[in-house]
């Protein structure tokens, strides 16, 4: 294409024609990226406020379900629900991801044959291993209970949320396919709203005709069904579900080339996110269980921030990938980085100063776990401050590296849980999460710069720690001008204000 006509000399017309698209393509560029930035505020803020929410109802029913039936059978609750964990990652064969990149790369070229592949691909394969392990669990309820744990007590519940793992498996990947579509909402209006709704209200009403960890798992599965149909629904108004199976383009190789790294990678951070638990049953007590599920539940407050702002940043990042947007890329990966880490600073303080009188709302059995939750938070605040590292790695399609890391994690947290719950019980299994949080998140910034030679960090950074170093001063003044009961308050309005 010529930039020069035959009226103006050939100079003059290329420095202004050179100038003029200059600046139409930096106006373009920086429209795009504020684009993108409210795209992901709208995204992170749908999904955070979900989040939020659903927090708050797991948060209520945790303290009902420890005040109403003690440490122990609030470990054996924890334990059964997350055998069900661990079998519904185990069906999703990694294709959660997978859906997000290949519904939003068809969806934006207007493919709709190989949408309606991907979609077939990715729910038939789940459903087909959902029933499968779920027909496993059941039948090896027995040798798990007695032989891993050696709580005969549980061989009964595990038969129990077997019966959730399909439908669990099922929902996970239906919502992972309206992300792909851009539509945060979906998940956040089923899984996050509805599903803690509905569980609350089946607890109460319950805890006023009598609770046990039977019924409270019978109403997770029960919940976890009505979600399930729901995300279906909506699936089918973004896209219609009822079209001949044949009108479909499945690329199942390349979504499994894809998927597989991903699924093994997220099959070894599911143990990994679990050995904890797992390891604390079977070294140590139910109880120390249920004290440090109890320590988790309050640390998962900082990690939410974090979480709402990767998922929506999944595919703004395909989009910027596949369109050869660079440095749009590197703008959106600093500034992502920046906001998770600010969101998280002013929670991590809090729970640095006060982790005692936070955990006593569970109970006074719990308390114990107050040093376990300080150093969970440090590896919350680890985690936010290495922002979207993950999401860059695997929506580039490097799923590979994400694969090798969590082996890395893996086995770095199964060998110091192993070597230090015997020691130090929850302390150690915190001390464990820490360490491997830390080499992990240096691994994939590692990862991410010698790939892209892209950096999360800029000089804006400053700005909030500097704020965290302040308000932490206040914090610490006022620990000391306030009696302990109002602590807590008065600490909380002054890191609001600043």
């Amino acid at each position: 294409m010529k930039l020069v006509s035959q009226s103006v000399p050939r100079g003059h017309e290329s420095v202004i024609d050179t100038s003029s698209r200059s600046n139409a393509s930096g106006t373009f560029q920086l429209r795009a990226f504020d684009q993108n930035i409210l795209l992901a505020a709208k995204g992170g803020g749908i999904t955070f406020t979900g989040t939020l929410f659903a927090y708050s109802s797991r948060l209520a029913i945790g303290i009902l379900l420890a005040r109403f039936l003690g440490v122990e059978q609030f470990g054996l609750y924890k334990l059964a629900v997350t055998a069900a964990t661990i079998a519904a990652g185990l069906a999703l064969l990694g294709l959660e991801p997978a859906l997000v990149r290949y519904v939003s790369l068809f969806a934006s070229r207007r493919d709709t044959a190989g949408l309606w592949g991907a979609l077939q691909v990715g729910l038939g394969l789940t459903i087909i291993l959902g029933l499968l392990i779920a027909i496993g669990l059941y039948t090896l309820a027995s040798p798990i209970a007695g032989r891993l744990f050696h709580e005969p007590r549980l061989a009964s519940l595990l038969r129990l949320v077997s019966l959730m793992v399909p439908f669990l498996a099922l929902g996970n990947i239906v919502a992972a396919a309206t992300r792909g579509f851009n539509k945060m909402q979906y998940t956040v209006i089923a899984q996050k709203i509805s599903q803690p709704t509905i569980r609350l209200i089946l607890i109460v009403t319950l805890a006023i005709i009598g609770l046990n960890v039977a019924r409270v798992l019978a109403a997770y599965i029960l919940a976890t069904v009505v979600v399930c149909v729901m995300l279906l629904y909506f699936l089918n108004r973004l896209f219609f579900l009822r079209r001949p199976l044949g009108m479909a383009r499945r690329d199942i190789r390349e979504m499994l080339s894809f998927s597989l790294p991903v699924y093994l990678s997220r099959l070894i951070r599911t143990f990994g996110g679990n050995v904890q638990t797992v390891l604390l049953g079977a070294l140590n007590t139910v109880t120390t269980v249920g004290v440090f599920t109890a320590a988790s539940q309050i640390n998962v407050l900082g990690e939410m921030f974090h979480q709402s702002i990767v998922t929506a940043s999944m595919p703004i990042v395909s989009e910027l990938y596949s369109r050869g947007e660079r440095e749009q890329m590197a703008r959106f990966y600093q500034t992502m980085t920046k906001w998770t880490f600010t969101l998280n600073l002013p929670l991590f303080l809090i729970v640095l100063l006060f982790p005692g009188p936070i955990l006593s709302i569970f109970g006074k059995g719990f308390v114990g776990g107050a040093v376990a939750l300080t150093i969970l938070a440090w590896g919350t605040l680890v985690n936010a401050g290495t922002g979207i590292c993950g999401v860059v790695l695997v929506m580039t399609g490097n799923t590979s590296l994400r694969l090798l890391n969590s082996f890395v994690l893996f086995v770095l947290t199964l060998g110091l849980n192993i070597l230090l719950i015997p020691r130090w019980g929850i302390v150690g299994a915190a001390i464990a999460a820490l360490a491997a949080a830390v080499v992990f998140n240096l691994c994939r910034l590692l990862e991410v710069f010698i790939l892209f030679r892209l950096h999360p960090y800029n000089m804006s950074f400053i700005k909030p720690v500097a704020a965290g170093v302040v308000a932490l001063a206040v914090a610490l003044i006022i620990h000391q001008l306030f009696p302990t009961e109002a602590n807590l308050i008065y600490t909380a309005m002054s890191m609001t204000i600043l």
